[in-house]
């Protein structure tokens, strides 16, 4: 029998050595795509065993080395890193599929480095999760976004390159210049790194230091892209479609928003924050950055630009959901980490499929394409449906409670933003299908694989259309079934 400490390392060892047998097997295509999809499938159930301890209330750890005392290398689950983990796992293997098929249908180069990569970024995506202290959340922090790097330049272009060097800039440059400093600041003031129910804050130093370590914090944790620290989210746009599915679902941003909940929920504290009240400023950047980038995403005719402008608005709900250091916040903004990945996986993923299938990238090139397309962009439409908050889809949950903590809180202008951006979600994201269904195909067609109305079906291979279809049954099934999640999430704010 295993102990549930040693599950936890199996849960990074196994994609870690599931990255060489990939390039042990580059050379045999079959081969290495099994290894990648044994290595997800092999994650998610160890993950999945341990969901059953954290459920009934017990925090399995392991500490791995001591670095200085009282500061190790170590791990523990609780309920927010439990519900992060399951969902990146999962989505991990449908991403596999999908990039089966997007990868040989688009003729991709260096498919095996990207499966490499792929699989180290899950392994480090894992050890935020299941992360004791903060200072093993920051190497692993740190250890995914040097290991997206070859993922984000993955064509080898100038623009790519160009892309990469802004996401190597803008994510090592506020960890280290904003982040490292606060965890660094922390150790002095407490003694410690430990993530403690509660917090570690309460009765060690004055407000005025404690507002300034959770803005060093939120800012200094870019993957969540609160403005002005976002331009990496859009610049990395330039990689493959699964690696925009990575950054955007599966682990780069869900890694920045969980480590925003963790640190305002165990290392300063909700009660203590909400106690004497500063963190409504940053409310008010969250909300900000919600409504502008709904804005940018407005003005975009690129499909996944439109979506990475999204991304960035949507990331800020879970910002804005920790600010509000209430029950309702906390619970609202762990909702949408498991809400939005669904739903903005399905949108990537069919952004994917359009490419792949019509070679097409520009919105206003995309009128009458649902007709040879439909699946693609029924499955566009009803996700869509999900990240405008629209019942019956899990979107539908997280923006409740997320209002609900706004209302508690009294910030009826946050409720209003809420509300706003759901506007302007319908707008910029049913516009797509709308044209898709509806719209005339251009007068001056460019390059397609095969006509955009001859009357036939052209999807994407399948392997895609599988991905697409686990994605977006998720976000029905989300909603109709968000207790397993809600139980899990709810143990973080029970006294």
């Amino acid at each position: 029998m295993i102990s549930p400490g040693m599950t936890i390392l199996l849960c990074l060892f196994v994609p870690f050595v599931g990255s060489f047998l990939i390039l042990a097997t580059g050379s045999r295509p079959n081969l290495r795509e099994t290894m990648t999809l044994l290595t997800a499938i092999t994650l998610f159930l160890l993950v999945a065993s341990i969901y059953p301890l954290v459920a009934a209330g017990e925090r399995p750890g392991i500490d791995v080395v001591e670095m200085l005392p009282g500061l190790s290398i170590a791990f523990k689950v609780e309920p927010l890193g439990m519900a992060f983990a399951l969902i990146a796992s999962f989505l991990w293997i449908f991403t596999s599929i999908y990039s089966i098929g997007y990868m040989r249908g688009h003729h991709e180069e260096n498919q095996t480095r990207f499966y490499f990569y792929f699989a180290i970024s899950l392994m480090a995506a894992i050890g935020i999760a299941f992360a004791g202290n903060m200072i093993t959340l920051f190497i692993f922090y740190e250890v995914l976004t040097l290991c997206t790097f070859p993922l984000v330049a993955h064509h080898g272009t100038e623009e790519s390159k160009r892309a990469g060097r802004v996401y190597l800039g803008l994510l090592l440059g506020t960890s280290i210049a904003f982040q490292l400093f606060a965890i660094i600041w922390t150790w002095v003031i407490t003694g410690t790194l430990d993530f403690t129910k509660g917090g570690i804050l309460a009765g060690t130093t004055d407000n005025l230091t404690v507002a300034i370590l959770l803005a060093l914090y939120v800012f200094g944790i870019g993957k969540a892209a609160v403005m002005p620290f976002h331009r990496w989210l859009p610049a990395a746009m330039v990689a493959p479609t699964p690696v925009s599915a990575l950054l955007h679902a599966v682990a780069v941003v869900k890694a920045g928003v969980f480590t925003v909940l963790k640190v305002t929920v165990y290392i300063f504290g909700v009660n203590f924050l909400a106690d004497i009240n500063v963190s409504e400023w940053l409310q008010y950047a969250a909300a900000i950055t919600i409504l502008l980038s709904s804005l940018v995403a407005m003005t975009k005719d690129n499909l996944k630009a439109r979506l990475a402008y999204s991304t960035v608005s949507q990331l800020s709900y879970c910002v804005l959901g920790a600010m509000l250091v209430n029950s309702w916040g906390i619970l609202g903004g762990g909702m949408q980490i498991a809400m939005h990945a669904f739903a903005k996986i399905t949108l990537f993923f069919c952004a994917g499929a359009i490419l792949v299938a019509a070679h097409k990238t520009e919105i206003s090139d995309m009128g009458g394409l649902g007709k040879t397309m439909p699946f693609t962009f029924t499955a566009f439409f009803l996700a869509s449906l999900s990240i405008i908050g629209l019942p019956p889809f899990g979107g539908a949950w997280s923006k409740f409670y997320l209002a609900y903590g706004a209302l508690e809180a009294g910030q009826l202008a946050l409720v209003a933003a809420l509300m706003i951006s759901s506007l302007l979600n319908v707008y910029y994201l049913l516009s797509i299908p709308f044209r898709g269904f509806f719209g005339r195909p251009p007068e001056t067609p460019g390059h397609y694989s095969r006509p955009q109305s001859d009357g036939e079906i052209h999807e994407a291979p399948i392997p895609c259309l599988i991905a697409i279809s686990v994605s977006t049954v998720g976000c029905v099934v989300l909603f109709f079934y968000t207790d397993p999640l809600y139980n899990l999430l709810k143990q973080i704010i029970l006294p």
